[in-house]
């Protein structure tokens, strides 16, 4: 029985192992079955049996360490059903204690890809070059994929209406394409623009702009500039020299950009990267969002204004309505990039102990009605918890509820508006 046993071991792996692998462990088999006898043959198959299941083992846990690290982004509409994580556990709340971005109260620009078709060009961008929207095997929901090749760019079509303060933020997964095709990394540009209809060339584009630039595994660089004559003048740049800061390939960033008037700030996730009191011109408000050269993925585009006064709204008013409160699609999980706008309610309300609020979630029309609901009260509990657990804030005193999707504060007709409808209240009682 052991030999039938190691005979069928045997052939069940043979493709895993390399021909000349599988003659040379058979001949060695075959004469260690031939000269042993009775006990002394059963406990050689035994042993050579062990060695084998070992030497699998070992083989296909290598197989699959190689397999995970030369693994790139996989575009397919397949992946997109699957939902699959890429097995790494995600960063928590106290990962991002130094975390001190709060984004803007008013969403003016929003984009995700949901409205568009996997394998077109988005409808809301242009371009010189190309792109498509894809899904992929490691995060949800579409992404638009931009082209490794040099001097092209896809850019916003319509031009942004930013004020003097405002808050950006994407997601980004730096790949590689084909073999030979370009450079090693992105650039993301905030400018004014001169060609309306087409892309504004040269390496200091419009009349004013900031440009983002980062090598995959270099650390990430700026320049801030002014061409127009009228304006007040800038050209600085710099980078960033923390190790922590560096972006690896099939990874996925948070990239915040906060602008106050002539102030800009840059996060990678948790980390703030840049902190520049004079990066901006007071005479050239910027207009345009571009992504020049490179290659990776970008989706989650959101832009929105005004600084919320939380303290006034939640205490005078009665109702914070807060967007900086992030889940992933169909998920209640709350984001760490949550953290600041989190750190923000949890020291009002630590401030004002007697004071009773309830959180009410809320979601855009999308999905079935039942299951929107049931997201909604899961994602009011799930803030309720991390206020708790995180900050401190005694959990008697806040109660949860859910109303889904029946409470829209925009129509759900466009990316912006049901990124409006994504809230989450807290009402004072």
């Amino acid at each position: 029985m052991k030999t039938f046993r190691f005979l069928f071991v045997l052939i069940f792996f043979m493709g895993a192992i390399s021909v000349d692998a599988q003659i040379n462990l058979k001949d060695k088999l075959k004469r260690q079955t031939n000269n042993r006898t009775n006990k002394n043959v059963d406990q050689g198959i035994n042993k050579g049996l062990d060695k084998v299941e070992n030497g699998i083992k070992d083989l296909f846990k290598k197989k699959n360490k190689e397999d995970q690290d030369s693994a790139a982004v996989n575009q397919s509409q397949e992946a997109k059903s699957a939902g699959k994580q890429d097995g790494k556990a995600s960063p928590s709340l106290a990962a991002y204690s130094k975390f001190d971005f709060i984004p803007g109260e008013k969403v003016i620009f929003f984009e995700d890809f949901s409205q568009d078709a996997i394998g077109d060009f988005p409808a809301l961008w242009n371009t010189n070059g190309s792109g498509e929207v894809v899904t992929t095997n490691l995060f949800p929901g579409n992404w638009l994929q931009f082209k490794p090749k040099s001097y092209t760019a896809i850019w916003t079509d319509q031009l942004l209406k930013l004020p003097d303060n405002y808050t950006i933020e994407f997601d980004i997964i730096p790949t590689v394409g084909k073999e030979g095709d370009g450079m090693a990394g992105y650039m993301i540009r905030l400018f004014k623009c001169k060609e309306v209809k087409q892309m504004d060339g040269g390496s200091v584009c419009g009349d004013a702009g900031f440009v983002f630039t980062t090598e995959y595994y270099g650390t990430p660089r700026y320049r801030a500039y002014v061409n127009a004559p009228e304006s007040d003048h800038i050209d600085m740049s710099g980078s960033s020299d923390e190790e922590n800061v560096k972006q690896k390939l099939n990874q996925k960033y948070h990239i915040s950009i906060w602008v106050q008037k002539t102030r800009l700030r840059l996060y990678i996730n948790e980390n703030k990267v840049f902190d520049l009191p004079r990066a901006i011109s007071t005479n050239s408000k910027f207009d345009r969002f571009r992504i020049d050269d490179g290659a990776g993925l970008i989706s989650n585009i959101r832009i929105a204004v005004g600084a919320p006064d939380m303290r006034n709204k939640l205490m005078t008013d009665g109702k914070l309505v807060t967007y900086g409160i992030y889940f992933d699609v169909n998920k209640d999980v709350v984001k760490p990039e949550s953290y600041g706008t989190l750190k923000e309610i949890a020291k009002i309300l630590n401030e004002v102990p007697d004071v009773k609020v309830k959180i009410l979630g809320h979601t855009d029309s999308d999905g079935q009605d039942a299951m929107n609901l049931d997201l909604s009260k899961r994602r009011a509990a799930s803030v309720k918890a991390e206020l708790a657990k995180s900050f401190g804030v005694n959990a008697d005193r806040l109660e949860t509820d859910g109303m889904g999707e029946t409470q829209p504060v925009a129509p759900n007709d466009s990316q912006a508006n049901k990124a409006l409808n994504r809230r989450v209240e807290f009402i004072k009682l």
